[in-house]
């Protein structure tokens, strides 16, 4: 069940937590490379609070972005703020969404994303919990997977296998973490691979972080190669 009053609580202390890491950083140190291929620290932080502002569209009935070219532009145009000007805008961005949250009036309401893309609006918060908690970790600052709450690794695990269920590009995978929580995703059809290790491990190969297929076991299978998310 989807509890949005939950996640705006959870993304309140996400926020706090990247804040609090972000603001140990210098200007130097924004200026590196995240992990993200082609993305300094500061790109990161710049789309980390667009995407805030992007949610706030959505939840207002906008647009999320006004085109593709636009989001990519605002994000290069704000990657080189210094550190104080991205904490500023980390800030105001974050709290712009939660006054938007506050005075959403119907949260079963159908929500349209990017590209099209539609979701129920209690669940754009949590959507909001996935950016700040996979981008905190994409920053190479000391915060991991393995920091990750258990409750959302689980949760993401299943947002993810969801998405990827039924894909042709996919064959039948049977997803199992090593506390014994269990997923299927890929072709409906075929011969299943299981893929084990922990939730962490999971959700790296599942959301593209980390070195591929670290930490998994495939019982001698090759690790099924993932659709673009």
């Amino acid at each position: 069940m989807i509890d949005h009053v939950r996640d705006l609580a959870s993304v309140r202390e996400a926020t706090d937590r990247l804040l609090t890491a972000v603001a140990k950083l210098d200007n130097g140190a924004v200026a590196e490379a995240s992990r993200l291929p082609g993305w300094t620290r500061g790109h990161l932080l710049s789309h980390i609070a667009r995407n805030a502002d992007a949610l706030g569209n959505v939840l207002r009935g906008l647009p999320m972005y006004v085109s593709g070219e636009a989001r990519d532009a605002d994000i290069d145009n704000g990657a080189g703020q210094p550190l104080e000007a991205q904490l500023a805008d980390l800030r105001a961005s974050a709290d712009r969404l939660m006054e938007t949250a506050d005075a959403v009036d119907d949260w079963t309401r159908t929500v349209t994303l990017r590209n099209g893309v539609t979701d129920v609006a209690a669940r754009v918060p949590f959507r909001r919990l996935t950016e700040l908690a996979l981008h905190h970790v994409d920053l190479g600052i000391g915060y991991e997977l393995t920091d990750l709450p258990d409750d959302l690794l689980g949760r993401e695990i299943d947002y993810l296998a969801q998405r990827f269920s039924g894909h042709a590009d996919l064959p039948s995978v049977t997803v199992t973490a090593t506390d014994g929580r269990q997923w299927h995703t890929g072709r409906a059809d075929g011969p299943a691979v299981t893929v084990t290790g922990t939730a962490p491990a999971l959700l790296g190969w599942l959301a593209g972080r980390g070195e591929r297929g670290a930490g998994l076991e495939t019982d001698g299978a090759p690790l099924p190669a993932l659709p673009p998310l």
